[in-house]
């Protein structure tokens, strides 16, 4: 993957000499940073053995409500934002588990449904109406370590930039450095056997579903503050580029299989893709095209290369 990916950046920066600098390096990231937090969330319920799409519907809500107390009530800030952000985009995700869990039904199921649930009532209480007023202190963002590159132009880290790279520290810590990290791995891998060595299987797919939905929560605002809007259609649609982004970077839709770092990798695979078409001047339509693609050969070479281990297992 790193070296296709290099392999890419070379020749984009041939083709084109904007690809290869730094205002397009933090556009990516500040682009990106909504589908990159969103798939660490889904990283976290594939490795686990599940599915879920309904993550953008719960951004939608989580976005909508959080931004519009804060406007209805001025004494808010970017704790109260974020708490209710994440707050609402957990208790989403715990709606998920429990059917999942408790009535046995298939988490593709219940995620289909709930996407259109959620959804659904956002817009009968919404209207569908757009939020273009913010408060003044979340327009303005944060934009940390400022430095100059080239004739007036600044960089520095922004909201975007800093929540990604936070979220995928976390999501790292979770996965690789605490037992929790590896009940999920061993439960994605074979549920009956985690069953059987008395793992909590409730307490297992609540967290990985709560833990999808805090993830939306954190992606809904740095959505917003983006955007400098709340639109309440928006958002929906969105999932083929987060299932993209995951599926390039190793994860299995089998469970039990799947990396922070082939997350990233996957996640810069996708974004320098898209982000080179347009500086082609090839068509936004031809966009989910190349994505589903990418998504169809990925997912082809994942399941030959299982079908050729099982075969060599099966040889005398």
């Amino acid at each position: 993957m790193l070296i296709v990916i290099l392999v890419l950046c070379a020749g984009l920066g041939v083709a084109n000499a904007q690809f290869l600098t730094v205002q397009n390096l933090f556009d990516l990231l500040t682009s990106y940073a909504f589908v990159g937090i969103l798939a660490l969330g889904l990283l976290v319920v594939l490795i686990a053995g599940g599915i879920d799409i309904s993550f953008t519907a719960t951004a939608s809500v989580a976005q909508y409500v959080a931004l519009a107390v804060a406007n209805a009530y001025g004494a808010a800030n970017w704790i109260s934002v974020c708490a209710t952000a994440i707050g609402i985009g957990g208790a989403l995700g715990a709606i998920n588990a429990i059917f999942i869990q408790k009535l046995r039904i298939p988490s593709i199921i219940v995620s289909v449904a709930t996407l259109n649930v959620f959804y659904g009532l956002l817009i009968f209480f919404t209207g569908g109406k757009y939020i273009y007023s913010l408060p003044d202190w979340f327009a303005t963002g944060i934009f940390w370590f400022e430095f100059e590159w080239g004739k007036d132009t600044s960089y520095g880290v922004n909201l975007q930039i800093l929540a990604l790279a936070v979220c995928f520290l976390v999501t790292w810590l979770l996965l690789n450095r605490t037992n929790i990290g590896r009940q999920i791995y061993a439960m994605g891998g074979n549920a009956d056997a985690a069953r059987r060595l008395g793992f909590h299987m409730f307490g297992l797919n609540m967290l990985v579903y709560c833990y999808m939905g805090v993830m939306a929560g954190v992606a809904s605002l740095v959505q917003a503050q983006l955007a400098q809007s709340v639109a309440p259609t928006v958002l929906v649609g969105k999932e083929l580029d987060v299932v993209a982004a995951v599926v390039l970077g190793g994860a299995s839709l089998m469970g039990g299989v799947g990396t922070v770092l082939g997350t990233f990798l996957g996640l810069a695979l996708l974004a320098i893709l898209q982000n080179g078409l347009i500086l082609l001047g090839v068509s936004s339509y031809w966009s989910p095209l190349f994505v589903g693609l990418v998504i169809l050969i990925s997912v082809s070479v994942t399941a030959w290369s299982q079908r050729e281990r099982r075969t060599k297992r099966a040889r005398p």
